[in-house]
């Protein structure tokens, strides 16, 4: 209705200009600057019998006069009567007329016609014209509704500007190692099919936001030089039952006709999640977009040359048929990058851009964990945004570490300023995780300690593993539950209980969480044993519900919680006897952060000296 709308608007603005310049047109033809005087057909005879007419000129039913004096005039007889009758009705003697030039002109040409028939036919042709234009609109909304189960997929062409190989995609090494099957099947088939073997037909890449699904996919493109077709599963999608399924199908029918090419699907769990979980059964939408798909990849129609690579980062809500042998028979996990991994995204990014001299990128992958390649990627950008509004040239170190935290944390707020009693909560809550994580041989290094707001965060303290982990022992788990707990025990030691604030409320949070994962997920309770409690599942009905279905009785739940509770009580007699002993130190910490409100890791190892190895 709004598309409508905006048309008649549009079409009615045109055909108001359109009359208006055709009726300025019209003006000015019609009205010149030496246009006679019209007089009275009486003032023409009392002119004639004071013999001051020079000329009559007879045109149609109009009379053009000329006086002696140049001056011009004209009036109107009537139709059908001559001019000698309408003198003698007038009673004008003969003898007047005399010394008086008359011409009779005969009308006629394309002056004459115009002027006869445009005041009629000029309202018709602005209706005709205005009735063209909106039939016109109407069959460009024919045409797009008749094209609206059309794909709307976007196309990358072979040897594009914007192709990208896998040299510009840095870690995911096995991944790329099984991707280059494919791409030595698009480039040269001919070798497996002599062989009667069958590549993938789909090849489903999974991995956490950020990780490079995307990118990984138009590297396959480019390295193998070959369309790519690009589509979000969401796009398939439509109000109307059976438009997705049309757009599936002239997806894959444009991919046969450039075959061999990739299609890709992104966000595929759009339409992919297992069937029979929504509300519309076999007429949902959603389920014949799936239908379509599955058809497509492994049907009676087999598609050569066309190899369908789709990204999640939820495959656990995938239905079972889109996994199965013949349609997504390979999946290739994307992990978070390492430490090399880290350092060598961080060098594809700082590639357009200015760095002084003396930088070490592989400082700045030691310190972002965890980072994928998103971040690392949005950390150099960051870290370009705040060297230019300092007005330099070149992006140094401070800028890049600075741009780890804005990363991980937010902006610095510095507009949020706490008063100096809760500056020195916030400083006894920051040194106490230090303390504790730090007296600790199974927490991980302390690098930073600030109590300057960032984020939601009145204060941080920021530790790093030395090097990355894959697997976690049980003893690092109670190191960050006791170090998780630290700040809400210096509180306590120092202000008492009853002067507790909320500053701890996330801390106790992530414990509580930790605690838990402890019990039920990860078999490390004494008590519990090694099994697992409780299965998440996600139901779908009217919104999204993560249903947890317990499969344990009462009597465990009340031994759960009691396991729960253990290890946090233990962890905080553990953060409660290193604070109390070591109360010195922490005031040392306190003092210095209330002074300078940042202390990096070099200061603070200078303050308590070196970290104990596990």
């Amino acid at each position: 209705m709004k598309n409508v709308t905006k048309y008649l608007t549009k079409n009615l603005i045109i055909s108001i200009v359109v009359f208006l310049v055709i009726a300025a047109a019209l003006s000015t033809y019609s009205l010149k600057n030496d246009q006679p005087n019209e007089i009275q057909v009486s003032q023409l005879v009392s002119q004639i019998e004071a013999s001051e007419v020079k000329s009559v000129t007879v045109r149609g039913n109009e009379l053009q006069i000329e006086l002696k004096d140049g001056t011009k005039e004209k009036t109107q007889k009537e139709p059908g009567e001559s001019f000698t009758t309408l003198l003698a009705n007038y009673q004008v003697a003969p003898e007047k007329m005399t010394g008086i030039e008359f011409d009779i002109k005969k009308e006629g040409g394309v002056t004459y016609w115009i002027g006869t028939l445009l005041p009629f036919i000029l309202p018709f042709l602005l209706i005709a014209v205005f009735i063209w234009i909106m039939m016109r609109q109407v069959q460009g909304a024919n045409s797009r509704a008749m094209s609206f189960g059309s794909s709307s997929a976007r196309e990358i062409p072979k040897n594009s500007k914007d192709r990208i190989t896998f040299k510009d995609v840095a870690g995911v090494k096995e991944a790329k190692e099984e991707l280059m099957e494919v791409v030595e099947f698009l480039k040269s088939s001919k070798k497996f099919i002599a062989l009667g073997a069958k590549i993938p037909k789909g090849v489903l890449l999974m991995g956490s936001p950020g990780t490079g699904k995307t990118l990984l996919a138009r590297a396959v493109a480019g390295e193998a030089n070959v369309p790519f077709y690009h589509i979000s599963g969401s796009e398939f999608v439509e109000m109307f039952v059976g438009v997705g399924a049309s757009r599936v199908r002239d997806l894959f029918a444009k991919a046969k006709k450039n075959a061999p090419c990739i299609v890709f699907i992104d966000e595929i769990d759009a339409v992919g999640r297992q069937r029979g979980s929504g509300l519309g059964g076999s007429h949902d939408e959603r389920e014949q977009t799936l239908n379509q798909i599955l058809v497509e990849m492994d049907g009676f129609d087999p598609n050569q040359g066309v190899i369908v690579l789709a990204a999640t980062n939820r495959p656990d809500v995938l239905d079972p048929a889109l996994l199965r042998p013949g349609r997504f028979d390979r999946r290739v996990i994307l992990d978070e990058p390492d430490i090399n991994d880290r350092e060598a995204v961080l060098k594809i990014h700082a590639k357009n851009k200015p760095l002084t001299d003396g930088i070490d990128l592989r400082r700045i992958a030691e310190r972002t964990p965890g980072f994928s390649g998103a971040d690392l990627a949005n950390l150099m950008n960051e870290a370009a945004i705040l060297a230019a509004r300092r007005n330099k040239t070149k992006i140094s170190m401070s800028e890049l570490t600075e741009s780890i935290e804005k990363v991980m944390l937010g902006p610095e707020r510095k507009s949020y300023l706490l008063s100096e009693h809760e500056r020195r909560v916030t400083a006894y809550h920051e040194a106490g995780h230090a303390l504790v994580a730090h007296r600790l041989p199974d927490a991980d290094p302390i690098h930073k300690i600030s109590i300057i707001s960032r984020g939601s965060a009145a204060g941080y303290t920021l530790k790093l593993p030395i090097e990355d982990r894959r697997m976690h022992r049980r003893a690092e788990f109670l190191a960050d539950l006791a170090m998780s707990l630290g700040g809400y025990v210096a509180e306590q030691e120092i202000f008492g209980r009853k002067n507790l604030t909320t500053g701890a409320s996330s801390d106790l949070r992530q414990a509580t969480r930790l605690a838990r994962r402890l019990v039920t997920d990860f078999g490390m309770s004494d008590k519990l044993g090694p099994r697992t409690y409780g299965e998440k599942e996600e139901m779908v009905f009217l919104g999204k519900e993560i249903h947890h279905e317990r499969d344990y009785s009462e009597k465990t739940a009340e031994l759960i919680d009691s396991e729960i509770n253990q290890l946090i009580a233990d962890a905080k007699d553990t953060a409660t006897q290193i604070i109390s002993e070591q109360r010195q130190d922490m005031e040392k910490i306190v003092e210095l952060l209330l002074k300078q409100e940042t202390i990096e890791k070099e200061e603070f190892e200078e303050l308590l000296g070196k970290k104990e190895a596990a």
